[in-house]
């Protein structure tokens, strides 16, 4: 299981958001790549990044970002997020660098687009699964579906996806802890890894996690843990790798 840093991008700074909402934005940086590299030079394996403003416009707003943190890396992975809507942006984002893409709203607006980027690119493809109570949320978790997570999951794990991100939206930037049952649960009904992500406060979740790391849990993004100095990134890479 690894630990994988978040960057959330919005107006071009690296923020955190409460539980999706964009009223309620902290800004901890003006310089993503920069963050970036910092994670990069403290450990971290694969770095995550989310085009806030594009989850909401539906296309990229942030990419310039994007691919100047994929350049400053070299050998560190990223993986994006956010308004990653058609092939084009997918083909743009691969063949500038760019590791995985996640591909959330999309699959439930144009599901075959994932069938088709799986196809085209297997194993650079992960399905975002943002959930409230079970329920998938998607456009920035602006809208709220009647979609079952899991349910979901099940309709894409045989397309060649290499992940699946699964966000609890209400512990998402609130520190209250990883919601271990429904990671699990989803992890165990599916053949697709799992990357459990969404309200990571301690090096004790990461321990939570490990512990059922055979049910299919592959890694965990950690956000605003970090960024607030209440998790070093160091400590939960030991964590992680013990």
């Amino acid at each position: 299981m690894i630990i994988i840093p978040a960057i959330d991008i919005k107006g071009g700074k690296c923020v955190r958001l409460a539980q999706g909402d964009f009223e309620r934005v902290t800004i901890y940086a003006d310089n993503p790549p920069e963050m970036a590299q910092n994670w990069a030079q403290k450990g971290a394996e694969l770095i995550h990044v989310v085009d806030l403003d594009g989850s909401v416009a539906g296309f990229p707003k942030n990419a310039p970002a994007v691919i100047e943190i994929v350049k400053r890396l070299n050998n560190v992975p990223v993986q994006i997020g956010g308004g990653i809507r058609d092939m084009q942006t997918i083909d743009f984002y691969l063949q500038n660098g760019v590791a995985a893409v996640i591909l959330g709203t999309a699959a439930l607006q144009n599901e075959e687009i994932i069938f088709q980027a799986g196809s085209k690119y297997p194993g650079e493809i992960i399905l975002g699964i943002d959930a409230l109570d079970g329920k998938v949320s998607v456009e920035g978790w602006k809208r709220k579906t009647n979609e079952d997570a899991t349910t979901l999951a099940r309709r894409f794990e045989n397309c060649g996806l290499k992940a699946i991100v699964y966000t609890d939206i209400k512990r998402d930037g609130m520190e209250t802890g990883v919601n271990i049952e429904a990671t699990r649960a989803l992890a165990e009904a599916v053949r697709v890894p799992v990357i459990a992500s969404g309200g990571v406060a301690s090096i004790k979740d990461i321990e939570k996690l490990k512990a059922i790391e055979n049910c299919g849990i592959c890694g965990v993004i950690i956000g605003r843990a970090l960024y607030t100095g209440a998790i070093k990134l160091e400590d939960a890479i030991k964590a992680a790798a013990a």
